[in-house]
This record gives structure tokens, C-alpha cells and sequence, in this order.
């Protein structure tokens, strides 16, 4: 049974593009129909995994015994079922979405098929247990990001933002790709448990080639620290895509990495202390960004970036299983607030939000469900966000260095005052602008409602997933905790109430900016900066015009001519058979 779950949740998105692309553009109404199909009936495919979750590989496809790739494998444990459902239950709900965001749209097909190969691969990248493969799903969803952010491929900032999400995830996957080599060479294996069963035993420095090399996949492909310019970028794609790739799931990968292999790099030297600066810098930086920007999905951009380093921080201090609970929190309620932005910006036609203002009344639903993931990113009881980042916090005030954890609680405030002040500019006070309004539309109100009763109710699943990665991760170790006792613990806890303290100084902070003008100026520089990335964003840029310059060089190599390709070809195989004649 768990066999064909697996193949039916990794195989039914992909499925779907297929259907779609023989559909053709000539038939719109069927395109939306067999997209909704295939992808919610790969989530419920997902969710039905989870009385099957376990530490066994379900699926093991042998690729030859002298094979260098190794076997393929997929193995059901909790934290791969976990993430699995992430994906293609926001992913079934971002499509769901479509059918009102996306109606009219002339690549309807190709936006379909792009969305559905990126359910499908991040569904594989969770469930695989090699690392080989694992590399390649890894390259599947870069390329589905790619391509979706520059689905405007008429509009140069669309193009410019896939571009520069491409190489700079592609820069960090080659870290994931040395890694995985290193570990072949050393075990003799690409697969996950083995590498697990046996770190201990690897030479230290060949240990901590591979720990920090995950590291920078890991930041890069999540946007954090130095890598974090990319995903304001990215949000020149379709929000559904936003919402999709760029808030609950693809960026998600790289904190699943660093979980998932964090019982064989937690003694590396020096490799918390870097997890920890990591998400610490990401979500101090991040959170100041999203301060003073003024276009609501990359607010929204900075957000997730800050979020995300919340998680890589709880992944450094030991707080695995709070980073696994944040992350379940952060793919909902997230997911509701670019959904939420994207029914806004599909009404009024601009991201602008000093253009807003006073929309609440013209988008009643829109303004409630929006409000409820606010609520929930700000930390506020009794919402999904408010125990997922007590949690965090706890993690980091009993294991982690007092200095990064004060520092925390500052990006605690700074998430209030973005929160409030994002939700004010779009739907409270007068309008700033004659902007024609209407309330979302059905479909998008399915996928608003669902995960607005999300960010509401998942809190309620600490307890069954503490058990269902307890019962299948033997390499992890995790305190014993119920939902009860999550509760209990949060509720007493004093840091608890020093938090909401925070949060209350952040909220009124913003109330009373009108007041604090005097200080605001003085701080004008540094929202200068903040808005140039703090001179992140002038690296980045660097880092892809050599890489494009580079490319550039090489087609000289490509000539276009099939005689000399194949020439060429012959040769490289040439000197790849001396080499391995060599060796032996």
C-alpha cells in the first residue's frame, strides 16, 4: 500500500502536466479541472501515507550492481511523509487558487505544467533517501522556480529575478552535490540512513567538508544569509507561485536539510555556532527589510526570509523538533498571506501599499482571513505561529548563547511592527487612492478559508508530530512532549509573557509612529540601507553577472555544428575511459 502512496504522490502532479499539456491552451475550463484533480489527489494521496510512516525504505529500485549512482530509493519516515504533505497540500490549494488568479491567462498550459512538475519534485526530494536523487529533485524545483518567477518572460524584472534565483540556488546545490560525492567516496553509499548510521566514524575534516558544504545549500536555497537578496526577486512571479514555491514549500527544503542531517554534523565544530549566525543574521536583517518596504509581496519576501532564520536558529541551538513545528506553522499561514496579497493585488491591480488603504470594507473576506495569518506571523495566542516560535525561543533560551537569543527577541518586535503595519496600509485608515475593489472570488475563498482555519487549529498536531518523528527518526533525539504539555510548558514558561511583552512594545510602536517621528529620522539611513539589502543585494548582483559573463565565454564551445558536438563527445568519453583504465 505504501508503495503505490509514494509513486501515487510523487506521480499524480506530474501526471497532471501531462493531461494539461495534451489539453491545450484551446480548452481553459479543462485545464483548471485536471490541474485541481491531479493535485489535490495528490495530497490526500500524502496524507493517507502517514499510518504507513516508517524508518524502512518502502521502495528500493537497484540501478545495477557496479552502479555509481547507487539504488533509488524512497523511505516514508515522518519527516519525509511530513514534508511530502506540506507540498502538495498548500501546492493542491495554491491551485485551487489558480482557477480565479490565473482565469484569462493565454500560458495557462505552461503555468500548469511548471506547478504540477514542482509538486511532484519537491514530494520526491522529501521522500527519497538518496542523496544522489535527493540532488536531483533539488534541481527539478530550482528549475520550476526559475521558470515560474520569469513566467512574465515579456517583462525584463520577471526574467532578471529568475535568473538570479537560478544561479544563486544552483551556486549553493553545488554544495549539496559535493557533499553527497564526498559521502559516496567515504561509505560507499548514497543513501541517507547509511551516511547517518556511519558520520562518526568519517575522518573530522572530511565531516566538516560536508557539513558546512550542506550549510550553503542550505542558505541558498532558503534565502538566508549571504543569499537572501534572491527571493524579493523572485516575487515577480504569479502570486499561487508565491504562495506555492516561495513561502510554504521550495524554500523549505534547505531547513529540511539541516534537520534532516543534523544528528551527524551537531558535534562538527563550529557548525551550530554558524546554523545559529546564520538564521540569526536572516532574521535580524530580514525583519528590518521588511520594515520599510513598501510593495506588499515583498514585504511579504522579507518576511519569509525572517521566519526561515527563525527555524535555521531553533536547528542550531538542538531545537529540532521546534524548527519541524515552525515550519508546519509558517507553510499555512504564510501560504494565507501571499494568497490573501494576491487576492488584493488581482482586485486593485498594484502592489503599492502606500497606494491603499481603507480596503477592508470593500474586501470583508480577504481583510478577515488576511488578518488571521497576520495574527498568527506576529505570534499572538492562541494561534499556530504564537506555539510553533515559543518553542523556538525556549530551544534557544535553554541551549543557545544569551547573546543570540536577546537579539531573537529584537526580531520578534520587528515582526510585530511589520505585521501591524502591512495590515493597517492595506486594509485600515482612509484609501490614498481611488482604487476599484471587490472581495475574492470562490475558488480563492476554498483555499483562503482552509488555511486560515489552519493557522486557527494546527497548533493542536504538536503532540501526533512529536510521535510521528519520534517513531520514525532513529537517529534523532527529541524530548518527550504531548499537546497538553506543549501547552502547559508554553503557558508557564515567564519568557512566554516577556515575549508577548515584545510583541504588545512592537504593535504600539507602530500605533504611535506618528509620535516617534523625531526618532524615525534619525533612522532614515538605515532604512536607506535596508532597502539596498544593507549591500547584499550589489554581491548578489556580482555573483550572477560573473556567472552570466562566464556563460557568455563558454558558448564559444558550442558551435552548433552536429559534427564537431559529437566529435566532441567522443573525446570526453575518450579520456573518461583512459582515466578509470587508469585508476585500475
Amino acid at each position: 500500500m505504501i508503495q503505490a502512496l509514494i509513486l501515487l504522490t510523487i506521480g499524480l502532479p506530474w501526471l497532471g502536466g501531462l493531461a494539461v499539456w495534451v489539453t491545450t491552451n484551446q480548452h481553459p475550463r479543462a485545464q483548471h479541472t485536471f490541474a485541481v484533480l491531479f493535485a489535490v489527489a495528490a495530497g490526500l494521496a500524502a496524507l493517507l501515507m502517514l499510518p504507513y510512516a516508517s524508518a524502512t525504505p518502502a521502495i528500493v529500485i537497484p540501478l545495477g550492481a557496479q552502479s555509481v549512482f547507487g539504488d533509488l530509493t524512497f523511505t516514508p519516515d515522518g519527516m519525509s511523509v511530513f514534508l511530502a504533505i506540506i507540498a502538495t497540500v498548500v501546492g493542491s490549494l495554491a491551485v485551487v487558487f489558480s482557477v480565479n488568479y490565473m482565469h484569462g491567462d493565454k500560458q495557462l498550459g505552461r503555468y500548469y505544467e511548471l506547478v504540477l512538475l514542482f509538486i511532484g519534485a519537491m514530494a520526491g526530494l522529501a521522500l527519497t533517501g538518496s542523496l544522489l536523487f535527493l540532488f536531483v529533485f533539488w534541481e527539478i524545483t530550482a528549475f520550476c522556480s526559475f521558470a515560474l518567477i520569469a513566467f512574465n518572460n515579456d517583462d525584463p524584472k520577471a526574467v532578471a529575478g529568475g535568473i538570479k534565483a537560478l544561479i544563486i540556488t544552483s551556486l549553493g546545490g553545488v554544495g549539496l552535490l559535493m557533499g553527497a560525492l564526498i559521502i559516496y567516496a567515504n561509505t560507499g553509499s548514497y543513501q541517507i540512513a547509511d551516511f547517518l548510521a556511519k558520520a562518526g566514524t568519517l575522518p573530522k575534516d572530511i565531516l566538516a567538508l560536508i557539513a558546512f558544504g550542506f550549510l550553503i545549500a542550505a542558505a541558498a536555497k532558503s534565502a538566508q544569509f549571504p543569499f537572501q537578496t534572491w527571493l524579493p526577486d523572485a516575487m515577480e512571479a504569479p502570486t499561487p507561485v508565491s504562495a506555492l514555491i516561495h513561502a510554504a514549500t521550495m524554500v523549505n527544503a534547505g531547513v529540511y536539510l539541516l534537520a534532516r542531517f543534523y544528528p551527524a554534523f551537531k558535534d562538527v565544530p563550529g557548525w551550530t555556532t554558524a546554523v545559529i549566525c546564520v538564521g540569526l543574521l536572516s532574521a535580524l536583517l530580514a525583519g528590518f527589510m521588511a520594515i520599510v518596504a513598501n510593495d506588499l509581496k515583498r514585504a511579504l519576501a522579507y518576511s519569509t526570509v525572517s521566519q526561515l532564520g527563525f527555524m535555521v536558529y531553533a536547528i542550531g541551538v538542538g531545537g529540532v523538533y521546534a524548527s519541524q513545528f515552525h515550519l508546519l506553522s509558517h507553510a499555512i499561514f504564510k501560504a494565507l498571506l501571499f494568497l490573501g496579497a494576491g487576492a488584493v493585488i488581482h482586485a486593485v491591480g498594484t502592489r503599492d501599499m502606500r497606494l491603499m488603504g481603507g480596503l477592508g470594507k470593500k474586501m470583508p473576506f480577504v481583510r478577515t482571513t488576511f488578518v488571521i495569518g497576520a495574527l498568527a506571523l506576529a505570534g499572538i495566542p492562541i494561534l499556530n505561529g504564537f506555539w510553533s516560535k515559543e518553542l523556538i525561543l525556549e530551544a534557544g533560551a535553554d541551549k543557545g548563547p544569551l547573546w543570540a537569543y536577546l537579539l531573537m527577541l529584537l526580531c520578534v518586535g520587528m515582526t510585530a511592527v511589520y505585521t501591524f503595519r502591512m495590515v493597517y496600509l492595506v486594509f485600515f485608515g482612509e484609501p490614498r487612492s481611488q482604487l476599484h475593489a471587490h472581495d475574492a472570488q470562490t475558488a480563492m475563498k476554498v483555499s483562503l478559508g482552509l488555511l486560515a482555519f489552519g493557522s486557527l487549529t494546527t497548533w493542536l498536531l504538536a503532540g501526533p508530530l512529536y510521535e510521528l518523528l519520534t517513531s520514525t527518526l532513529p537517529f534523532h533525539k527529541f524530548t518527550e512532549l504531548t499537546t497538553v504539555e506543549m501547552v502547559q510548558e508554553v503557558i508557564t514558561s515567564p519568557a512566554t509573557y516577556l515575549v508577548l511583552v515584545i510583541i504588545a512594545i512592537g504593535a504600539l510602536g507602530w500605533w504611535m509612529r506618528d509620535r516617534l517621528a523625531g526618532i524615525t529620522q534619525h533612522l532614515q539611513g538605515l532604512g536607506r540601507a535596508g532597502i539596498n539589502s544593507f549591500g547584499f543585494e550589489a554581491i548578489n548582483r556580482g555573483v550572477v553577472r560573473v556567472t552570466q559573463d562566464s556563460a557568455e565565454a563558454l558558448r564559444v564551445t558550442q558551435t552548433g555544428l552536429l559534427s564537431w558536438n559529437v566529435a566532441g563527445i567522443a573525446v570526453g568519453l575518450i579520456v573518461v575511459l583512459v582515466i578509470l583504465a587508469w585508476g585500475k
